[in-house]
């Protein structure tokens, strides 16, 4: 029986984790802002936008904590998310960077049909036939959202939806193991231990020269996207996980396709395509009903 605490402790979930997800939604808008001061290399926009959440979880965590000794196995997984959580980013920014928003963002929203998939097995969800006819069903979606077949699409479409999909497959790992640590890390534990894995990595992969040829105008886009939709954003969407199912979090994070691709063709005048609009349907729609009826 649901009582007025739990149902409260829920509605506060809701609204953490649909804040989160609408607020990533804005990234093409800041990274068209980018863009337009000569751009800036998706290792280093990873970088800074991890140091953001990592830094600010550091002040929180010391009210937010556990009172649980975690074992050495979260211990191990907490590495783990680091270094997902690193790849899943710099994939995602290297996403929109190659193809359009429509392509990478919903190829990047193939991760709640991933975390369906993998809940069965991880979150030990009962498993149902529906679950994998509806992945096909996006799968198919997807198909029809790239139209390979045809003369226009360019190659780095392709490649740009690669990058989305592997971005998906990195984020679906993270919302499960995320949800198996929490009853051993507070969601502001979560992002600064897993940060100090994710931040080492990301530095590594950022080029030579990369900081010396970043525009002021551009850097200061950024970091005001690493601190809204970046360190915000992911704390209270760790913060939402916490009080509500996997499969509804990864629900509400289909608003940001929604707000992503409604921002590019308002603010950035791109293009949605017939094919576009019902490949993207068809992925939406399939993971919502998935990810709504476990």
């Amino acid at each position: 029986m649901t009582t007025a605490a739990d149902a409260k402790t829920h509605a506060t979930g809701y609204a953490m984790v649909a804040i989160a997800a609408s607020s990533w939604g804005l990234w093409p808008l800041i990274l068209d802002r980018i863009s337009r001061f000569g751009g800036l290399d998706s290792s280093l926009e990873s970088l800074i936008v991890m140091i953001a959440l990592t830094v600010g979880a550091a002040p929180i965590m010391l009210r937010d904590r556990v009172r649980v000794r975690a074992p050495l196995r979260a211990w191990i997984a907490l590495v783990g998310l680091g270094v997902t959580d690193a790849m899943n980013v710099v994939l995602f920014f290297r996403a929109y960077q190659t193809t359009s928003v429509a392509i990478a963002v919903v190829t990047h929203y193939l991760a709640p049909l991933f975390v369906a998939l993998a809940a069965p097995i991880f979150l030990n969800e009962k498993s149902k036939l529906r679950t994998y006819v509806t992945a096909f069903a996006g799968f198919c979606g997807l198909v029809i959202l790239l139209h390979p077949w045809t003369a226009d699409r360019k190659p780095s479409d392709l490649l740009g939806a690669a990058f989305g999909a592997a971005s998906a497959l990195f984020y679906a790992s993270n919302v499960i193991v995320n949800k198996r640590l929490t009853p051993y890390f507070s969601g502001s534990e979560l992002a600064f231990f897993h940060g100090l894995v994710s931040v080492p990595l990301l530095w590594y992969f950022v080029p030579a020269g990369a900081w010396a040829h970043t525009d002021a105008h551009a850097l200061g886009w950024l970091l005001l996207g690493a601190i809204g939709p970046g360190a915000v954003a992911g704390l209270l969407f760790v913060w939402g996980l916490r009080r509500i199912q996997a499969s509804r979090a990864s629900t509400l994070t289909l608003l940001e396709p929604f707000v992503a691709v409604l921002t590019a063709a308002v603010f950035l005048h791109q293009e949605v395509t017939v094919a576009t609009f019902i490949g993207g349907a068809i992925i939406l729609a399939s993971a919502a009903f998935v990810v709504s009826r476990n």
